[in-house]
């Protein structure tokens, strides 16, 4: 499988329903009790992006977007309807909404991320699929300049400084992100129930995870 550098249809995935899932496994004991354990290290999302084919020119760019991806033989990008920013949805990226790490004199090359937290628990995303000229970057709250203080690999999330961040130097970053995904089947099943108008009632989309 490849990975096409080409984004879903944004005005569809906007409708689309899904998020976040995870797997647990839980054995109950003769006592009662539970053991939990997961074998994933992190979630993975899963989306249903029909709810927004009502029309025939969304049904037609869909078809499209699906035959040019050979179902589900090759990824793209997708945009989260709700998770698509380093920073809260109403808000706009800074370069101090996430830390990728703390410089050390000889590291140059730092992995976007993204923090989830809950109380004193959190959870650390990797973002691989950062979108291009939205990544701010800064070390100690100094804004750098893109093209000559550091370049950003938009297939990988990788940050690569032109000089290494000084050690105990704080590097943060803001930036929006799409998701690298997959359909999760082979067909669509599409209705015309009247003249003008149709509908893909489901259209799976699930992430990719490296």
């Amino acid at each position: 499988m490849t990975f096409h550098d080409i984004r879903f249809p944004r005005r569809i995935s906007l409708g689309a329903e899904g998020g976040p899932m995870r797997r647990t496994e839980i054995v109950t004991l003769a006592s009662g009790a539970e053991e939990r354990n997961s074998p994933w290290a992190g979630s993975r999302r899963r989306w249903n992006a029909g709810v927004g084919t009502t029309s025939l020119a969304a049904i037609e760019e869909v078809t499209a977007f699906f035959e040019a991806r050979h179902g589900r033989l090759h990824a793209f990008r997708w945009q989260d309807p709700l998770d698509w920013k380093s920073c809260p949805l109403g808000a706009a990226p800074s370069p101090l909404d996430q830390s990728l790490g703390t410089g050390d004199g000889q590291q140059a090359v730092f992995q976007l991320v993204k923090a989830y937290a809950s109380g004193s628990e959190s959870y650390l995303r990797t973002i691989t699929k950062p979108v291009a000229e939205t990544v701010l970057v800064a070390v100690d709250g100094v804004t750098q300049t893109h093209g000559s203080d550091y370049t950003v690999d938009h297939l990988t999330g990788l940050v690569t400084f032109a000089s290494a961040p000084p050690a105990g130097a704080a590097v943060t970053a803001g930036f929006e992100f799409d998701v690298p995904a997959r359909f999760d089947t082979d067909e669509l099943r599409i209705t015309l129930p009247q003249a003008g108008a149709g509908r893909v009632p489901d259209i799976p989309v699930v992430e990719v995870l490296a």
